[in-house]
């Protein structure tokens, strides 16, 4: 029997979901939706397998994460496992003792066939398992924000894991705390700079340079040349999020002043605490702070920091006169 108090822990991973979004985090945004019919009618190219495997999931890390909030109850991945990018991983979720729920292929391309299935099972294992505490959703849909909430009704506390870029900021809401895949320990994030998919000329254009060595050379080049437009929207979408982040720091110190007062010192956890209530997808690491001090150092123009031994202290800095 568990001992009172034990946190007890559900996962349930969309995993086309988690593997399609990594798929174009790493390759670029839709990279996923052009490479799936080749993908589909020739998964043995080698091409298709070192793309594949440039973007593999580290499964253990998520499932690790999972476990720091308590014992893991039962694990579930919904997928066509029939099929050759799901297949790769059936030995590595095996070994972590995941049950493999199959959606055949009908249900597996429709609309919402995972949602669905997923939803319903974990609503009936609320249920059926009322020690059940802690319930991670491993996807970025907002069609499961529904599910996030009912979750939250029944008591349970509400974990999400997406992929950054590709989650919907209102499942991130949904949720009690939401971490991105991206900045779990053990997962190898991609360069900042993605590359497209490589031309479908690329092969014609190689041998009128020669046919030997200068061949492999000539299908790597696209890898390090990223085209101008990929670089921009990913330099973009890096600004936003750190604006995004100063924002809500803000937002948080003035809350804490308007309780506390506007000179008092706050702890530096109280208001990680608050950001993370206000935005639970709030992450220093993902934004590449390796440590919350840092993420608030770095934001030295609004804030001061005071340091005394254990404690960390900070408070919005007055505006220049």
């Amino acid at each position: 029997m568990p001992e009172a108090g034990e946190a007890r822990v559900a996962i349930y991973l969309d995993f086309d979901n988690i593997v399609i979004s990594w798929y174009d985090r790493v390759h670029g945004r839709n990279a996923y939706g052009k490479d799936r019919q080749r993908i589909a009618e020739r998964p043995d190219d080698p091409e298709v397998t070192d793309r594949l495997r440039a973007a593999m999931i580290e499964v253990g890390a998520i499932i690790d994460y999972a476990a720091s909030f308590g014992t893991l109850v039962l694990t579930r991945a919904y997928a066509d496992w029939s099929s050759p990018v799901n297949a790769e991983y059936r030995s590595q979720l095996v070994a972590r003792a995941v049950d493999l729920v199959q959606l055949f292929p009908a249900a597996a391309y429709a609309k919402n066939g995972a949602d669905i299935r997923l939803a319903v099972d974990a609503v009936e294992d609320m249920f059926r398992l009322p020690d059940l505490t802690h319930v991670v959703i491993v996807a970025g849909d907002s069609d499961y924000v529904p599910l996030a909430q009912r979750c939250k009704r029944l008591g349970r506390y509400v974990i999400g894991v997406g992929v950054a870029g590709s989650t919907a900021k209102s499942l991130a809401a949904a949720c009690d705390e939401f971490e991105s895949y991206d900045s779990l320990p053990g997962v190898v994030r991609p360069p900042t700079t993605t590359s497209a998919p490589p031309a479908p000329d690329a092969a014609a254009e190689a041998p009128a340079k020669t046919k030997t060595a200068a061949k492999p050379r000539a299908k790597s080049k696209p890898a390090a040349d990223p085209p101008p437009d990929a670089v921009d929207e990913t330099v973009r979408a890096k600004l936003d999020e750190q604006s995004e982040a100063t924002a809500l720091l803000e937002r948080a110190l003035r809350l804490g002043h308007d309780k506390s007062g506007a000179d008092e010192w706050l702890h530096s956890s109280a208001v990680k605490t608050h950001m993370r209530r206000m935005d639970p997808s709030f992450s220093e690491k993902a934004l590449g702070y390796r440590s919350f001090s840092d993420f608030l150092k770095s934001r030295d123009e609004i804030t001061e920091l005071e340091e005394t031994g254990h404690e960390r202290l900070v408070r919005l800095r007055e505006p220049a006169a």
